[in-house]
């Protein structure tokens, strides 16, 4: 087992992305940073390494062990520890939105009422 390894190839062993090159393209974007700092697909990691990657939330990953390939789900669990904080309870919403039904189709501005109010 290596004592480093790259960054993109660690986030898509331990599945934080599906692909490689997912986890490549994160990188180029700015959506991953390891100990505070944005880094390029090639940075060195770790055991001991904050990771935070921007995936569909922000997921904050301890690096515990170093993985080159992808394997199990099993192996991949033990290869972090994930930090990432619950998220926030959903607000609740008004149970049904109140509109004339013989409006007819709602117009934009009303769309955009019921989006605000469901919370999307």
């Amino acid at each position: 087992m290596a004592d480093r390894v790259r960054v993109d190839v660690w986030l898509w062993a331990v599945r934080a992305y599906r692909t490689r090159s997912l986890a490549t393209a994160a990188c180029r974007a700015g959506h991953v940073s390891v100990n505070g700092e944005k880094v390029k697909p090639a940075h060195v990691v770790r055991v001991g390494d904050e990771v935070r990657a921007q995936v569909a939330h922000e997921r904050i990953l301890g690096v515990t062990a170093l993985l080159e390939k992808r394997g199990s789900a099993e192996v991949a669990a033990t290869a972090f520890e994930d930090r990432t904080p619950p998220p926030p309870p959903r607000e609740e919403t008004p149970a049904k939105v109140l509109r004339d039904l013989a409006a007819g189709r709602p117009t934009k501005r009303d769309r955009r009422a019921i989006t605000r109010l469901r919370g999307y």
